[in-house]
C-alpha cells in the first residue's frame, strides 16, 4: 500500500483536522464525535441539517458542510457507519427551535445509527426528522443495506434542502421537498478497480485486468455482474439505460446529468463518459439542462464512476442555483 498515512487509526481524525485548519473561522472540528460543523451553527432561524455515514466517500459528506449544504456530518471510520452516540451528541449540538434534519444513505448500519440517535435526542425534546436517500438503481438490497443504496444522487438532495433551510423553510416541508427530489432522482456505478481502505492495508476486492464490474457500491460490495472490460461508449450505454429506464425519464424531460468519479479516475476520462452520456440522452429527446463531473462521492481510491439522473422543474432548478459555500467547491 502507497497511500500518505501515518498511523492507518487516525487517518480519519487527521483528515478531519485538516479541514478545519483549511476552512478557518467556518468549520469546527470536534474530535470527541468525528464532527465537522458550520462555525456559525446551530441557528434560531433554521432548521439544522445533519449527514453522517462511512468516511472514505469524501467529499461526501464531511466536505458537504457549509452556508447552503449541511450543517454538520458525523462520520464514521472508513467504511463503517458513524457510532449511535456520535449521532446524538451531534444532534444536541446542533439542536434549533426550528428542528433538526437527518439524512441518511440507505445503510444498514446508517440507519441503526441514526434510529437510535434520534431516539436519545427526542428523549430530550428535540424536533427530529429524517429523510433517507436510496437512489442507485444496481441492486435491491446489498451486504450493506437493506432496499436501495444511496451513493452520488445525495448530493441533490442535500442541495435542494439546503437552501431550502436557508430561507426558512419548516422541518415539514423540507421532509417533503427532500423525498420529492429523492423520488427523482437516479444513479448507477462500475469500477475498473477495487479500493484500498488504510487500516486494511490491501485491495477490498480482486478485479482481473480485463475485468469490470457493473453496478458496483461505494464500498466494494457487488453489483449486477462481472464481465470483461468494456470501451467507454458501451459502459455509459448500459449505466444510461438502466438508469433511464428506472425511473423512466422521458422525451422532453429536463434533467441533471451528474458522472461522478469513484476516487482514482482522472477527469478526463469523466468528460469522456458525461459526453456519451450527453449524446445519447439528446437522441432519446432528453435534455441536459443542468451538468456535474466530478467526484461527489468516492470510493477512496477506486478507479470507476456513476452516472446520476435527476428530473428537474421550476422550484429544483431554483434551489440547486442557490448560494453555497462548502469546503471543496462542488456546486
Amino acid at each position: 500500500m502507497k497511500k500518505f498515512v501515518n498511523d492507518p487509526q487516525q487517518y480519519v481524525p487527521e483528515m478531519l483536522k485538516g479541514i478545519e485548519l483549511a476552512n478557518p473561522g467556518k468549520l469546527r472540528y470536534i474530535p470527541d464525535y468525528n464532527l465537522i460543523m458550520r462555525a456559525d451553527a446551530p441557528r434560531d432561524d433554521k432548521v439544522s441539517i445533519i449527514q453522517g455515514s462511512g468516511s472514505g466517500h469524501e467529499p461526501a459528506h464531511v466536505m458537504a458542510v457549509g452556508k447552503g449544504m449541511l450543517d454538520a456530518a458525523c462520520p464514521g471510520d472508513v467504511f463503517a457507519a458513524p457510532p449511535s452516540d456520535y449521532v446524538y451528541e451531534t444532534t444536541k449540538l446542533l439542536a434549533s427551535p426550528k428542528g433538526v434534519l437527518h439524512i441518511i444513505n440507505n445503510y444498514t448500519g446508517d440507519r441503526m445509527a441514526f434510529e437510535m440517535g434520534r431516539e436519545l435526542a427526542e428523549a430530550e425534546d428535540i424536533k427530529i426528522a429524517t429523510i433517507i436517500v436510496d437512489d442507485d438503481v444496481a441492486v435491491k438490497d446489498s451486504t450493506y443495506t437493506v432496499g436501495r443504496r444511496g451513493v452520488a444522487g445525495n448530493f441533490f438532495v442535500i442541495k435542494a434542502v439546503g437552501a431550502a433551510s436557508e430561507r426558512g423553510a419548516s422541518l415539514e416541508e423540507l421532509v417533503t421537498l427532500g423525498e420529492r427530489v429523492n423520488s427523482v432522482t437516479r444513479t448507477m456505478g462500475m469500477a475498473l478497480t477495487s479500493c484500498t481502505p488504510p487500516a486494511k492495508g490491501s485491495p477490498l476486492f480482486e478485479l482481473g485486468e480485463d475485468e469490470m464490474e457493473m453496478g458496483v457500491g461505494i464500498h466494494g460490495e457487488p453489483g449486477r455482474r462481472r464481465e470483461k472490460l468494456a470501451g467507454a461508449n458501451a459502459i455509459v450505454d448500459e449505466l444510461l439505460e438502466a438508469v433511464v429506464t428506472d425511473l423512466p425519464y422521458s422525451s422532453g424531460d429536463d434533467v441533471a446529468l451528474m458522472i461522478n468519479g469513484l476516487g482514482g479516475t482522472p477527469i478526463s476520462e469523466l468528460y469522456i463518459l458525461f459526453g456519451r452520456a450527453h449524446q445519447q440522452l439528446a437522441d432519446r429527446g432528453v435534455n441536459v439542462t443542468r451538468s456535474y463531473v466530478g467526484e461527489y462521492c468516492t470510493s477512496l481510491d477506486m478507479a470507476g464512476a456513476s452516472l446520476t439522473l435527476v428530473r428537474l422543474d421550476p422550484e429544483l432548478n431554483e434551489l440547486l442555483d442557490a448560494p453555497a459555500e462548502v469546503a471543496v467547491r462542488i456546486f
